[in-house]
């Protein structure tokens, strides 16, 4: 199959999926990304996700692996107009990444109403401590002054990095064993010491299956802006073990929206928390190439459980 073929099937896969969750969609908008990265969409995840709640409705998110022949995925974003050009500390940050990391692939983040925003440098054969993620000349001071708090609570070890342009925050991805996942006192433990909105039970409970944490800041202040916890992929759909209502488009999305590949269907939830909500975030994978890694995470996860 052709990489025009590709980019023209998941195109319209995105445009269906918009429709599911209420998000105006246009083909204007999101053809030139699916253009420039359609050669990595046959080896390469690609993730839809949406989030609940009235401040979230009215967009759907796409993840896509980067090809590898693109050496420079921040200059490849430059060049094509996808980000702009700037003097702050966020244009060098995935490069500096690359320069003292192993990453293994990239990924690009992108909303069919925003557009593109993200990137991501993944490093999952190669993972950094905290400390010495820090230690990155442009990395935000934000993460140096969290160390303390992020070891603390177990969070050490960081498998990938999200570099949003549009907001100009960085996301630090903390992977953990099926033996280290936080336990729900810890999590709310945490959130109270960063200042996050009150945790409720079932929310707790269901970060405290997670494979993964995510922490967002910025390079205006040390205060952590985002908390996320996302327990591993899982096949199906079982809304009984969701903290919080999905609601009716959000239940379509998950069960209806299009994908690429044969056998039960893959979901991701992750829930989040900032100052003054707490939210979840509901994520159906188009397309799973061999060995993705967070499928290796789950069956991990399975094992040791």
């Amino acid at each position: 199959m052709s990489g025009e073929t590709d980019a023209e099937e998941l195109c319209s896969a995105i445009e269906e999926t918009a429709r599911l969750v209420g998000a105006p969609c246009s083909r204007e908008k999101i053809w030139p990304i699916l253009t420039e990265y359609r050669s990595g969409f046959a080896e390469g995840g690609v993730v839809f996700s949406a989030q609940a709640g009235e401040n979230h409705a009215g967009e759907l998110d796409y993840g896509l692996a980067v090809p590898p022949r693109i050496d420079d995925p921040y200059a490849h974003a430059l060049a094509h107009g996808f980000v702009t050009e700037t003097d702050h500390p966020v244009a060098a940050l995935l490069s500096d990444i690359r320069e003292r990391c192993a990453v293994t692939e990239h990924f690009a983040d992108c909303g069919v109403v925003g557009g593109f925003r993200k990137l991501y440098a993944h490093f999952p054969r190669d993972l950094q401590k905290v400390s010495e993620i820090a230690d990155i000349p442009s990395m935000p001071r934000a993460v140096a002054e969290n160390v303390g708090l992020f070891t603390r609570y177990g969070l050490e070890n960081v498998v990938m990095v999200g570099v949003n342009y549009k907001n100009k925050t960085v996301s630090l991805y903390f992977q953990f064993t099926a033996e280290g996942r936080p336990r729900p006192s810890a999590i709310r433990s945490m959130l109270g010491d960063i200042g996050m909105t009150e945790p409720n039970e079932r929310m707790l409970d269901f970060a405290s299956n997670s494979f993964r944490a995510n922490i967002t800041l910025s390079w205006d202040s040390p205060k952590i802006l985002r908390v996320a916890f996302a327990p591993p992929p899982g096949a199906g759909l079982n809304l009984s073990t969701v903290p919080i209502p999905t609601g009716p488009h959000l239940e379509d999305f998950v069960t209806r929206a299009p994908r690429a590949y044969d056998g039960e269907r893959m979901n991701l939830f992750a829930v989040k928390w900032t100052q003054d909500k707490e939210f979840l975030e509901v994520c159906s994978y188009y397309q799973l190439p061999a060995g993705y890694e967070p499928i290796r995470q789950m069956e991990i996860h399975k094992e040791q459980g």
